[in-house]
Parts: structure tokens; C-alpha cells; sequence
């Protein structure tokens, strides 16, 4: 079975509390320890440790990250813990630098990642409705939720992760159908895990 890292990158607002990223992840660690999974939890708002969360990044054979989407992009509680963790993870924990070397110094950026049996899944949450993506006519351009994430998807790719498919609940402030985004995430975990 695989060691799963669960990052909660929730934002405290007195509008959005945190109820639905908490309980998507409770509800992560549920199915996946009762399909024999171990599972490591940690919440960016919280004491980070950083030599410890390196050490998490390394242990993991698959890192969720479940954050709200705020502002077109991952929190700010989740951003500090990237500038702090992956900063420090540059030293070869989690990539060798930007892959970069003096023979080549105009190649292979990006190409320094040491995590590459290391698979992540972002589950996201967001106020936006489904129907403003993939629509030339609405918000986004035709843009899909994963184009909405690219930088995310650059971040993790640094490291040598490979993606899993992208999970996300829409419209959760207006017009929240949490039940359904229950079953349907359930149905997620269980169809990659």
C-alpha cells in the first residue's frame, strides 16, 4: 500500500471556516487507511516544521493537496508554506536546485526533481461555478480548472511528481451541493486509490 500526504491548505475567513476542506480531508484519510493506506496529515495554518515536512514530502508515495482556490490561486497560508518547505528542499530533499549545471547552464531548467516516484492530486474547492470554465463564452476563457492551477502543476513537476487526475468542488459559497460533492469525491478517491 502507499504513504499518502494530506495537505490541508485551508485559509481562515470568518465567512469560510474551513468545514468543507477539513471534512474532504477526514473523509480522505477514512477511505484511504480503510483500503490499507497510511496516511499523514498537515494543516498549513498550523506550527510547520520544516525539516519535518521535507521529511513528509520524502516518506509519501502520493501528496493530496486540498485548499480552496483563492484569488485564481492556492492560499496564502499554503504559498508560506511552500516559500518556507520547498525553498528548503531545494538542497536535494526534494529537487537538486532548478536542474540547471555549469555545462549547460541554459538547459534542463526545471529538471532537478528527486521526488520521481512520487505522484500528487490536487482537490480543490471553489466559489466559481463548473459552467465559467471550459467555456470560451465565460469567465475563464475556455480555460479548464487545471489551466486555473498550471502554476501548481509547474511547482510539483519541479520536484519530478507526475499528476493524478484533479478533483475539485464548484460553486461551494452560493449555491453549495455538498452531499453531492461528498459522493463524488468518494468516488474519486476510490477510483485513483
Amino acid at each position: 500500500m502507499s504513504n499518502i500526504l494530506i495537505i490541508n491548505g485551508h485559509q481562515y475567513y470568518p465567512f469560510s471556516e474551513g468545514k468543507l476542506n477539513a471534512t474532504l480531508v477526514e473523509k480522505a484519510v477514512s477511505i484511504l487507511e480503510a483500503k490499507g493506506h497510511k496516511t499523514r496529515v498537515v494543516t498549513t495554518l498550523e506550527e510547520i516544521n520544516v525539516e519535518k515536512e521535507l521529511e513528509n514530502h520524502q516518506w509519501a508515495d502520493i501528496v493530496i493537496l486540498q485548499t480552496p482556490v483563492n484569488w485564481m490561486g492556492v492560499t496564502w497560508s499554503f504559498k508560506k508554506y511552500m516559500d518556507e518547505v520547498y525553498t528548503a528542499g531545494m538542497g536535494g530533499a526534494l529537487c537538486v536546485g532548478d536542474g540547471r549545471d555549469a555545462s549547460a547552464p541554459k538547459k534542463n531548467y526545471g529538471m532537478g526533481g528527486t521526488l520521481t516516484n512520487t505522484k500528487y492530486m490536487m482537490s480543490l474547492t471553489l466559489n466559481a461555478p463548473e459552467e465559467a470554465f471550459n467555456d470560451e463564452n465565460e469567465f475563464f476563457d475556455g480555460k479548464s480548472i487545471d489551466d486555473l492551477l498550471f502554476p501548481m502543476h509547474m511547482n510539483f513537476k519541479f520536484f519530478g511528481m507526475k499528476p493524478m487526475e484533479t478533483f475539485a468542488c464548484f460553486d461551494v459559497m452560493k449555491n453549495a451541493d455538498v452531499e453531492s460533492d461528498f459522493k463524488r469525491f468518494e468516488a474519486h478517491i476510490t477510483k485513483h486509490f
